[in-house]
């Protein structure tokens, strides 16, 4: 008979296999993209549960509600700000492919150096004598460091490749595989946790190594993808440019690219662009908004219902093992949630989701509040409405951060900046990012520990003040080139105004209307690459919206 063993080996084989399936180069593209993005989202899935393992925290010499338990989650966070810098310097200077393959080799080094705390002797869960605790601090700040630099670089390059149109679709189908990676690891973890038990060593230790399948596979498929041609021009390697481009896009049609993206960099020659540029000199505004917009992402207070799901849960008056299948479905939930964000986002825009979200939010969490009240006098037993009601708020919540903040902090940073800045933008989100999730998820545990239920209530007035600030700031840059995108940043300091009604006769308070989108409304030449070539593949685009073909794919 068949052990679990092989039945864990099956999908393995299968999914290692993948990168030979795959022929179609825009698959290509999508695939890595996306799988690159899932292997952040699987670490926050694998921790959810390892956190309650009992030979975890006999390992690490720990108690389950010590503060331990939320530095030893936090301080990858740290590990990702410091990943996010190295990288994106990186993949200015040596590519966006050298980064990225750097930024793999980090991650699978990080996460054996997790994997092997008190591994020896078997099944004694050794603390070596504090040297468990330590390796693994160790390892979550190494593999911070690789998914960090993912983070910063993945969404730039994925974002170069897309057109005006189809960005936020593109960037929000990879998101929706982040949250598959989730969804994987809390799966893999309860599975393993039902058959083995949460005192078996290898019920923490193996979703923890089936990590190492996605860079694998990553390995794979980075050596068959183009790097950005952007980034071949802003080094003047114009024939790598051009063969990269020939290669995906045909000769004749090549030669036409090569030029549009050649004179675009030509105007962004003379700028210089460091880190002082990006805080305080010419790029301060765009990350102002850059900053602005991760916080409010931290605010919302998924980042402590991803990570603890099962906790949260138990606040609404629900059983540890039941918090944990009612978390699994909320995970199916916030992923079955992306269909709906990746179809509307470059449709309804990227600040109207957002504004929405927020309000959305603060309804869910008030009301979860009152709830959480409620169940304090429920002893247990059979469920009560507060129960049941309880967790499909929170289901409905998951559902609105899912289509609202999810993807939209991370894609703002790459449409507001030049060239020359885009991979210092995504970089600073990253390290905003990580503070922000590295204080959310170190509090969050003495929150729910020592405010109980009140917790919901603070998330609601945290998203009340992350709806003011984007309402207020936040410009929308749906259905807008890079190039006109910056024309915001020009009007801001040519009329001394942040606020987004005050720019530009508030233009940038919603997107343009789709055919105006492909003109410059401002007469000006300041096209992108994908605009000049719409009008004729309109006609071909799908009714259900925008394509999420890459300008430089359209022939494949």
């Amino acid at each position: 008979m068949p052990s679990f063993w092989t039945y864990l080996g099956r999908p393995v084989f299968y999914i290692l296999r993948l990168p030979v399936r795959l022929t179609s180069r825009e698959k290509i593209v999508v695939t890595f993209s996306s799988l690159a993005i899932a292997l952040y989202g699987y670490d926050q899935g694998m921790m959810s549960m390892v956190n309650t393992n009992q030979s975890y925290l006999r390992t690490m010499d720990i108690d389950e509600d010590s503060p331990v338990v939320g530095f030893i989650v936090s301080v990858y966070y740290l590990g990702c700000m410091v990943g996010a810098i190295l990288a994106s310097a990186l993949a200015d200077r040596k590519g966006r492919k050298v980064s990225i393959t750097a930024c793999l080799v980090t991650s699978v080094i990080g996460n054996l150096l997790m994997f092997i705390p008190g591994i020896y002797p078997w099944s004694s869960d050794s603390t070596w004598n504090g040297g468990s605790l330590a390796l693994m601090f160790t390892g979550r700040v190494v593999l911070g460091f690789g998914v960090g630099g993912i983070d910063a670089v993945v969404p730039v390059y994925s974002s170069e490749l897309s057109r005006d149109d189809a960005r936020g679709c593109a960037l929000a189908k990879e998101f929706q595989a982040n949250i598959f990676g989730l969804l994987l690891a809390f799966t893999l973890n309860y599975a393993l946790t039902w058959f083995l038990g949460k005192k078996d060593q290898w019920a923490w230790r193996v979703p923890i190594i089936f990590m190492q399948v996605f860079p694998v596979m990553l390995f794979f498929i980075i050596r068959r993808l183009p790097e950005s041609p952007r980034w071949l021009i802003s080094k003047q390697r114009l024939d790598d440019a051009g063969n990269a481009l020939a290669g995906l896009y045909g000769e004749a049609q090549a030669r036409d690219m090569l030029e549009e993206l050649h004179n675009a960099q030509k105007e962004e020659a003379d700028q210089d662009i460091g880190y002082s540029d990006m805080v305080w000199g010419s790029q301060s505004h765009a990350t102002m908004i850059t900053v602005m917009g991760q916080f409010n992402q931290a605010l919302t207070g998924y980042g402590a219902v991803s990570v603890y799901g099962p906790q949260i849960f138990e606040l609404l008056g629900l059983s540890v093992s039941e918090a944990e299948g009612v978390t699994w479905g909320n995970y199916l939930c916030y992923f079955c949630s992306m269909f709906y964000a990746w179809a509307r986002i470059d449709v309804d825009g990227r600040r109207r989701l957002m504004l929405w979200g927020s309000l959305g939010l603060v309804i869910c969490y008030c009301f979860l509040t009152y709830l959480g009240s409620k169940s304090m006098g429920h002893s247990g037993g059979s469920h009560s409405w507060v129960d049941i009601t309880g967790s499909i708020v929170l289901y409905l919540s998951t559902a609105i951060f899912g289509v609202s903040w999810l993807t939209t902090v991370w894609l703002i940073p790459t449409e507001i900046y030049p060239n020359g800045a885009r991979a210092k933008g995504s970089a600073i989100s990253v390290i905003v990012w990580g503070i922000a999730n590295f204080l959310v998820t170190l509090l969050t545990p003495i929150g729910f520990n020592n405010l109980k239920h009140w917790l919901f209530l603070v998330f609601a007035g945290t998203n009340a003040i992350a709806g003011a600030l984007t309402c207020l700031f936040s410009p929308e840059t749906g259905r807008r080139s890079f190039e006109e995108n910056q024309t915001f940043f020009t009007s801001a300091r040519e009329e001394g105004a942040w606020m987004v009604r005050n720019v530009a006769g508030g233009k940038f308070l919603k997107m343009p209307p789709k055919e105006e989108a492909l003109d410059d409304p401002d007469g000006e030449d300041v096209k992108s690459e994908a605009a000049k070539g719409e009008n004729a593949e309109s006609e071909d685009a799908p009714a259900g919206g925008p394509s999420e073909r890459t300008p430089l794919l359209q022939s494949v």
